[in-house]
């Protein structure tokens, strides 16, 4: 099969596009013909291994070599040992092995169905991004119908879906983004958009029953600031300049300030089920929400996209293509 591979660290340039062996599905696994993939900051972390704790999480193959890509959107080509309910030619989608290949491994505890309605390409894109708005939203935030919640970062991967999900329970909205990206945001379902190049959304008197950091370009206190008591900063994503030490530094603050103050701020790691992902397949499919897809490569062209993405400026979500 045809795969995007790397046998060592570092930029889009290590990249291969080659010949590998196909994998074969373990028990509770099927092997998916990949139809999308879509890419997440984590995927070109992985590929430069830096931070150097990430390289743990990267899975060699026999030959050597490594795969990129988690979100991935296709057909069932064969199922492992224990695995009844998805049998070959069944559309699914959610996380796997290595997603930029024509063929990948996947668990079936992180699969879902795809509805019929929805397209590979928008199935591909819900993975992680979206599953991880969910539970920041719903689950770590708590969001009610009436509360307010601001996201910061609201027109990339997972601030995209969280402004929707907040739409759908009924919050009051305010996305921060930049000046070309305030239509966008306005037309997920924001109530008001902040321009950050105009605007410090920081020194706003306006107090938030909820902050979803997508980006982590503002220290927790800053972050604290703008909460109402009893209100929740969630921390999704940090941004690649603050280093290790700073993103360590994220966490044990946020453990540390927490337990002695009414404004909670939580670090999480969403964790993908087939019941999360069903349901955010479902609302995509009934018009609730939708992917923001900002560009598609085929297959060949995978590294470009991951090149675009280590950029941090796309908007939504970068998703690679099979025919």
């Amino acid at each position: 099969m045809k795969a995007i591979v790397h046998r060592e660290f570092g930029s889009p340039d290590v990249l291969r596009y080659e010949e590998v062996e196909a994998p074969v599905a373990g028990a509770g696994e099927v092997v998916i013909r990949v139809r999308a993939a879509s890419g997440n900051p984590l995927d070109w972390k992985l590929m430069k291994g830096k931070p150097r704790f990430l390289r743990v999480l990267s899975k060699r193959n026999p030959g050597g070599f490594m795969i990129p890509g988690r979100d991935v959107a296709g057909v069932v080509e064969s199922a492992g040992a224990g695995v009844t309910h998805l049998g070959r030619g069944v559309e699914v989608f959610g996380a796997c092995h290595g997603a930029f290949a024509e063929l990948a491994r996947a668990p079936v505890r992180a699969l879902a169905v795809k509805p019929a309605g929805v397209s590979f390409e928008q199935a591909a894109s819900i993975p992680i991004a979206g599953v991880s708005a969910l539970q920041a939203v719903r689950d770590q935030g708590r969001l009610q119908p009436g509360q307010k919640i601001l996201v910061n970062g609201a027109s990339g991967g997972v601030g995209s879906f969280a402004v929707q999900i907040a739409r759908w329970i009924g919050g009051s909205i305010t996305g921060v983004c930049s000046t070309r990206n305030v239509e966008l945001v306005q037309s997920l379902g924001a109530d008001r958009v902040v321009d950050y190049t105009q605007q410090d959304f920081t020194h706003s008197e306006r107090d938030y029953d909820l902050v979803v950091d997508c980006v982590g370009n503002r220290s927790l206190s800053e972050c604290r600031r703008v909460l109402r008591p009893g209100g929740r900063c969630i921390l999704v994503g940090a941004s690649d300049s603050l280093g290790v030490l700073g993103i360590l530094g994220r966490i044990l603050g946020a453990l540390c300030l927490s337990p002695f103050s009414s404004r909670k701020i939580a670090v999480f790691i969403a964790k993908l089920n087939p019941e999360d992902l069903a349901l955010l397949a479902d609302l995509m499919a009934n018009g609730k929400i939708r992917a923001v897809i900002d560009r598609t490569y085929p297959l060949a062209e995978a590294p470009e996209a991951l090149r675009y993405l280590q950029t941090e400026h796309a908007r939504g979500k970068v998703v690679v293509t099979l025919s």
